[in-house]
């Protein structure tokens, strides 16, 4: 019911502006704008933004994206007077794209829209509608306009109402469940039928009839504009709808079966056996209906169950092909050729990383448990060396045969060589040696030996 007196019954709610209680500013504010608003342009721009302003603020807090005339005179009047420029407020208003017909708003999507808005929303026949379109520049009082920027809002709140629901993952819902679900968004269903038009104007909603029911598809997350309806969402939408009618079918059964058998109950305590009896044999054919119904319910849970998981699916195998399709495009420009070279490359690194210390990526502890562990190799260790070589003579080498000072005191300073455990006689030995050449300078010596195999200690 909208207040008689804005300033009496919704100063509080609403939050006036401080002049409301200013008679003088008031008095202004009420009157006619002027014909020219070159005449006075700064009282005509104040008066205009004010009720502007104001219009928004009330609309807002009402809930409600449409507005007329004759209401807004009905909610401004202070001490029974009306304003008097609110025609022309509106007028301007939908000169600028603040306001616009509700007529035109429903027009300006598309045609199967305009045939359900007209009997739906407008509640106008049809020749009063195009006639509005083609209309007079006037404002009458019951002519309805909706408020643009209040309809933007109104659609977004109740995509994300639906969005937020437990119905979301619901290609398509009936009008009548999407009114209960928005009712604590759009207060009436004029409201709701606007903010459906604002999202079919962007693309997040389409609308269709279905044997007589009028039925909403909401695009889903991730969807720049929804899809139109498939008979496989029609399908779906028939099973959910079933499903939800043998839900509460098998609930009333139920109820049932509990009440006969209550009855009979109360009839056997009132020794009425016979009557007793019927109610039980009752409950029992109710309990197999509701028995019977509960099975086909649990097949239609099975079959949506199904369909979500052949959904599921084929989400996975799109992002499997396009993983592959990504992988392939990656690799376009990879060669035979390029991939050995980057292998060698890969390979050079890591010598080089070796060869730098790099390699060793291990902590100061590793490093110094390591340390520690060759200390204790090295003092707890011996050289295995053999304990059954035979001991370094001391007698002196054979004489050499080739003269020469500097190779008298080299072999002189030699140990003596075992006699008896080595296969090489004084001859040979004489032949090694005389293979040592001295530089003329004395400094260089260039000497070949030929490899002299160490026999093994005697047992």
């Amino acid at each position: 019911m909208v207040p008689s007196n804005l300033g009496e019954e919704m100063s509080t709610e609403v939050g006036l502006p401080p002049e409301w209680e200013d008679d003088e500013r008031m008095n202004f504010l009420f009157s006619d704008f002027k014909e020219n608003r070159d005449v006075s342009t700064t009282d005509w721009d104040s008066k205009m933004d004010f009720w502007t302003t104001l219009i928004l603020k009330i609309c807002r807090s009402r809930g409600t994206v449409c507005v007329h005339l004759q209401e807004l005179n009905k909610i401004f009047q202070r001490k029974g007077i009306m304003p008097l420029g609110l025609g022309t407020v509106i007028q301007c208003m939908a000169r600028c794209g603040k306001m616009q017909r509700e007529s035109e708003f429903a027009a300006n999507v598309d045609c199967g829209w305009v045939s359900w808005g007209v009997g739906l929303l407008l509640v106008k026949p049809l020749k009063w509608t195009f006639s509005t379109l083609l209309g007079s520049s006037g404002v009458t009082l019951k002519e309805s306009f909706v408020v643009i920027e209040l309809v933007k809002e109104k659609a977004a709140e109740l995509l994300g109402v639906y969005r937020s629901s437990q119905v979301a993952n619901h290609s398509l819902l009936s009008f009548q469940e999407l009114r209960t679900l928005s009712s604590d968004v759009c207060v009436d269903e004029s409201t709701l039928c606007m903010a459906l038009l604002q999202l079919q104007r962007e693309k997040q909603v389409t609308v269709s009839l279905h044997e007589g029911e009028k039925i909403v598809k909401f695009s889903q997350p991730g969807q720049d504009h929804v899809s139109p309806v498939s008979d496989v969402d029609l399908g779906i939408y028939q099973l959910q709808r079933s499903e939800r009618l043998l839900e509460e079918r098998v609930e009333a059964l139920g109820l049932e079966a509990e009440k006969c058998k209550e009855e009979a109950r109360v009839l056997l305590r009132e020794g009425k056996k016979s009557q007793a009896l019927r109610c039980l044999r009752s409950r029992k054919r109710v309990e197999k209906k509701a028995d019977h119904l509960y099975a086909q319910l649990e097949n239609v849970k099975g079959i949506l169950d199904r369909i979500a998981n052949s959904q599921t699916d084929k989400l996975v195998i799109q992002a499997y092909q396009a993983g592959v399709s990504a992988l392939r495009l990656s690799l376009r420009d990879v060669t035979v050729e390029g991939a050995e070279s980057l292998v060698d490359q890969i390979q050079e690194g890591e010598v080089n990383q070796i060869l730098a210390g790099g390699a060793l990526n291990s902590t100061d502890a590793d490093t110094d448990g390591l340390e520690d562990e060759l200390r204790s190799l090295l003092e707890n260790s011996t050289l295995d060396w053999p304990s059954t070589l035979p001991e370094v003579s001391s007698h002196p080498l054979s004489p050499v045969r080739e003269s020469g000072s500097f190779c008298d005191d080299l072999l002189s300073a030699l140990p003596s060589v075992p006699q008896s455990h080595f296969n090489i006689t004084d001859d040979e030995l004489d032949k090694e040696c005389s293979r040592i050449t001295l530089a003329n300078t004395g400094l260089q010596q260039k000497y070949h030996t030929s490899p002299v195999k160490r026999a093994e200690p005697a047992q």
